[in-house]
């Protein structure tokens, strides 16, 4: 597995937009940055990152100005600019051999799970899952970002799962109220487990499944020795379509050298039987312990994963601790 260099004081975050523009929502896009800059980093974006568009340029573009970042010697780590829906459009132009030779973090979070997860299992590149560059404007500041600001600057930082989370409706505008108690819910009881992990956006996920741009298998065989630990963020599949997907996975090998599969809490939960994500995870998975509503994924807060990392993930009476070494 490759690990890049983390950041250091005075480093460059080179930011692109390989999914949406963030022209919409310029404010909280800075306040974001400024965020970034306090902590003593430069910032330089590509040309199509303050686009106001659901395409932040066309498909040829955002490949190449993801590919700008890892050419340029003065960039010290690449971020994703925001999430959205047709990052899966750029996947043919991306010069995969070329990022891979050039070897510097990237971060981010839902649709760039595409380049995130492939970066990984098919290049043993790691990769960072949790947030993109414009997500540290949650107000107040809450210690889950700067659990990700001290992971991207190198500390072993141990994530603890979180006692409250963020009672706001889905993309609304107000402050943050964290005031609902948080967790952790297993299908196999207290749970204690290590292995490499891997995962990101399960709606992003299920579209690589079985293309060239999916390498879980040849990833999961390289490490089954050591087991796989697999992150599901649900953004937004309903329970069936999710457990569908889930079996999509194990048809296609995903889940052979499978340890855990850890499922975040659903953004916007639904169902058209009445199945809900826990008998989704105990029908697809009835060999598979599994964690579910944890604090991963679209709701606030949330932990960051590094895919690629040998983890340490314990889940005693709900609470969770997690941990990466760099091996």
């Amino acid at each position: 597995m490759i690990y890049p260099e983390f950041l250091k004081p005075g480093d460059t975050i080179g930011i692109c937009a390989p999914s949406a523009g963030v022209g919409r929502k310029l404010e909280s896009f800075d306040r974001s940055l400024a965020v970034l800059k306090e902590n003593g980093w430069k910032i330089r974006e590509t040309a199509s990152v303050r686009i106001n568009s659901v395409r932040s340029a066309s498909p040829a573009e955002r490949a190449a100005e993801l590919k700008e970042l890892f050419a340029d010697p003065d960039i010290d780590f690449a971020a994703c600019a925001a999430g959205g829906d047709f990052l899966y459009e750029i996947l043919p132009y991306v010069d995969w051999e070329f990022i891979a030779a050039h070897p510097k973090w990237l971060m981010g979070m839902s649709d760039p799970t595409s380049l995130l997860f492939t970066l990984t299992a098919k290049y043993d590149l790691g990769t960072v899952y949790g947030m993109n560059a414009g997500s540290f404007d949650t107000e107040p500041f809450h210690p889950y970002m700067q659990c990700c600001l001290d992971l991207i600057s190198g500390k072993n930082t141990v994530q603890h799962s979180y006692d409250l989370i963020s009672s706001n409706e889905p993309f609304s505008d107000e402050p943050e109220h964290f005031d609902r108690p948080s967790r952790w819910e297993s299908t196999a009881g207290d749970i204690t487990v290590e292995g490499r992990c891997i995962g990101g956006c399960a709606d992003v996920l299920k579209d690589l499944i079985g293309t060239e741009y999916d390498g879980m298998k040849s990833f999961s065989e390289r490490y089954a020795s050591e087991g796989i630990i697999l992150f599901l963020d649900n953004f937004a599949l309903s329970a069936e379509t999710f457990y569908l997907t889930l079996l999509q996975m194990r048809y296609a090998g995903w889940l052979k050298h499978v340890k855990t599969v850890v499922l975040g809490r659903t953004l916007l939960p639904s169902s058209g039987t009445g199945m809900t994500y826990e008998e989704a995870l105990q029908r697809a998975l009835p060999d598979i312990p599994a964690l579910f509503n944890a604090d991963f994924g679209h709701t606030k807060p949330c932990m960051t994963l590094i895919n690629g990392a040998y983890a340490y993930l314990s889940c005693i009476d709900g609470k969770a601790e997690l941990s990466f070494a760099l091996k």
